[in-house]
């Protein structure tokens, strides 16, 4: 089993390629999970999604879309009449002031359309960076890598990123990957994370990438160093029994 610590620029590189090329094999037609029709409702749905699941996040869309689906019908409520319809998503209190205020804000500053810059998305309230690049990546197809808790936690233990953040992490996986597939990588990582590459116990035993996830070689060669460990202490053991039975004889 290879030392990483020891793995040459070209072999990694090299690596990391077969990741990718197994990756989009794999997810080659990964999509976003969320249910929308129109910007404003995927950027409604990303804004709810934050500490919830996308299940979770599509029932409770599919009866807020039915009367609340675009800036205007959702301005017209107030947080405390918004909280309610959006409250087993967590966070209530919160987002339903953002998602008003952010509605509001659509109107009044860019003619209730949802904007497809990265940068003037974030200015609005509640839209972080990965929410901003989700909805400019999917809604209107602008190069992007969102790095949400999946991305950041795949990324970094198949060694495609080494970071301690999502931003150094979003860094170094746009220069990784070519810029055509960032938006399709994201989508590749969300799904491997989601359905082998779990947070806890992730199936690394069925994992089409655990000859080449820095992890799994990682553990694999602390697993053979370990049982090299404990052969050594059984000869040891069985060497002084020897010379302990070749004594009696004596």
């Amino acid at each position: 089993m290879p030392n990483l610590a020891r793995e040459s620029k070209a072999n990694k590189a090299a690596r990391l390629q077969t990741v990718l090329e197994r990756m989009e094999d794999f997810y080659g037609d990964a999509k976003p999970e969320l249910h929308y029709r129109s910007p404003y409702e995927l950027l409604v749905a990303v804004m709810l999604s934050a500490q919830c699941t996308d299940k979770r996040v599509n029932a409770v869309t599919e009866e807020l879309f039915k009367t609340y689906n675009t800036p205007e019908t959702m301005a017209a409520l107030t947080p405390e009449e918004l909280e309610p319809l959006i409250k087993s998503c967590g966070l209530g209190p919160s987002k339903s002031k953002n998602i008003i205020a952010t509605s509001r804000l659509l109107l009044s500053d860019f003619g209730g359309e949802v904007p497809r810059e990265i940068e003037v998305l974030q200015k609005l309230p509640g839209v972080g960076r990965k929410t901003a690049n989700v909805v400019a990546s999917v809604a209107y197809g602008v190069p992007a890598i969102a790095v949400d808790t999946h991305v950041f936690r795949v990324s970094n233990r198949i060694g495609l990123a080494s970071a301690k953040d999502v931003t150094n992490t979003e860094k170094q996986l746009m220069a990784l990957i070519p810029m055509d597939k960032w938006a399709k990588a994201h989508h590749w990582l969300i799904w491997h994370g989601r359905r082998i590459c779990t947070a806890r116990s992730p199936k690394c035993a069925e994992c089409f990438l655990k000859d080449v996830c820095a992890s799994a070689i990682e553990a694999e060669r602390q697993a053979q160093k370990e049982a090299e460990k404990l052969a050594k202490k059984a000869a040891k053991a069985v060497a002084a029994d020897t010379c302990a039975q070749n004594a009696k004889l004596v």
